[in-house]
């Protein structure tokens, strides 16, 4: 175990889709246990940095969270109210429900974001465990990123965001029985992915299949 360490930001292992802004996974890098932490780079002005959420739908943590822009200006809605973030600004959403957002007034306005429920022992929430296989998107390495996603299924099976991700994924690889065979478990689960699944391009290589299901 390592007992202390100082990392550059921009060495803190992450990924950005194209037209996305980058995501440096503090946490799962290295290795804490105690907490939520992360932080979003914008690679370009007027991206969304904080995609609106709040803390109680399917893969959130019921976290308090805390967002401190340590770089450039960033505009939050939170609760309905838009809010001026400039650099060294600290937002604090003590509510899980509240709903919340922020866009990046500048290139490379970075936030830093920590979180965990309120009372209880920190346990990862169920969609940073899906999202460390989206950076595979990026490189092509289809089976790592079903690896990844094979091992959250196993720990959450009724998680229709890992069953969607691990279809998607599988489809990109050949794997095309197991796709479409995931596929149907995450639309019996979560029926909004039926419309979803139309038009992603992982599923591609499987919507013409007999199986594929439609509305």
């Amino acid at each position: 175990m390592t007992r202390w360490q100082v990392v550059p930001l921009d060495e803190i292992a992450g990924y950005a889709d194209e037209g996305r802004p980058r995501w440096h996974m503090i946490r799962s890098s290295l290795g804490i246990d105690a907490f939520g932490v992360n932080a979003w780079r914008a690679t370009a002005a007027g991206q969304e940095l904080i995609g609106e959420h709040d803390e109680l739908g399917q893969g959130a943590g019921g976290h308090e969270e805390l967002y401190l822009v340590i770089s450039g200006h960033a505009t939050f809605t939170v609760d309905g109210k838009t809010v001026e973030a400039p650099e060294r600004s600290v937002v604090f959403v003590k509510d899980p429900a509240v709903r919340r957002s922020a866009v990046a007034r500048d290139e490379g306005t970075t936030i830093l974001v920590v979180g965990a429920r309120a009372g209880s022992p920190f346990e990862v929430s169920e969609w940073e465990r899906s999202a460390e296989a989206l950076r595979y998107w990026t490189t092509g390495e289809w089976d790592k990123a079903i690896e990844v996603l094979e091992r959250h299924h196993a720990e959450h099976p009724d998680n229709a965001g890992v069953l969607y991700n691990l279809a998607c994924a599988e489809a990109r690889c050949g794997r095309h029985d197991e796709a479409l065979g995931h596929l149907g478990e995450a639309i019996a689960l979560e029926p909004r992915f039926l419309e979803h699944a139309q038009g992603d391009d992982d599923l591609a290589a499987v919507r013409d299949d007999p199986r594929f299901p439609m509305p």
